[in-house]
């Protein structure tokens, strides 16, 4: 991928850096009501929010925190793009604590792209960024979301109820919380190797 900014490769994926020129990649992404039911309900997100609002705040990532921030997930076998992933800090914790976080094309779906996309960012987070936890955060009755979460390693920590500013759909049932800490990483290490 000549001239664009690669964080990592997978043996399928490549994760490199959003550029002002992805705008309609992510249009197309935060547009499909299935892939936003439990985003905002399955509502369209219009353009300008894309390009004003979505794409500064991606963008202005990289210049914050080194290899941290949202990035675009290509498919290498066809150069499509499928969608994102985020590994920042995560709300009041420092950048050894990052958040995770995935949102993908239908067409990626059931295929392990999202599980192999956060186990490279987890193993990143530990091995290169000296992070001492992962999150991940999900509505409860996301259950393809908690599944990937618990296949890249993440333990289930708790339910909660967090005031979001339009009612959801199932949202009743809280969000859950995961978590990995660089101890049980390292030990699922060992005890795999």
């Amino acid at each position: 991928m000549t001239g664009v900014d690669v964080l990592l490769e997978t043996e399928r994926l490549i994760l490199r850096r959003f550029t002002v020129d992805d705008a309609e990649l992510l249009h197309a992404l935060d547009n499909d009501p299935v892939v936003m039911r439990f985003v905002n309900g399955g509502v369209p997100v219009s353009r300008e929010e894309i390009v004003n609002e979505t794409l500064p705040a991606f963008l202005s990532y990289y210049e914050r925190f080194k290899g941290y921030g949202f990035w675009a997930a290509i498919e290498k076998e066809s150069g499509r793009f499928l969608g994102w992933f985020h590994f920042r800090p995560g709300n009041d914790a420092g950048p050894l604590e990052p958040e995770l976080g995935y949102r993908l094309h239908q067409v990626a779906w059931n295929r392990g792209f999202a599980t192999e996309g956060s186990r490279a960012l987890i193993k990143m987070g530990f091995v290169e960024l000296g992070c001492e936890r992962v999150t991940a955060e999900c509505m409860a009755l996301n259950v393809a979301s908690r599944r990937v979460m618990e296949k890249a390693g993440l333990h289930y920590v708790r339910t909660f109820h967090a005031d979001w500013p339009a009612h959801i759909p199932g949202d009743e049932h809280g969000d859950v919380e995961y978590a990995l800490e660089r101890i049980q990483w390292e030990s699922d290490l060992t005890v795999n190797s």
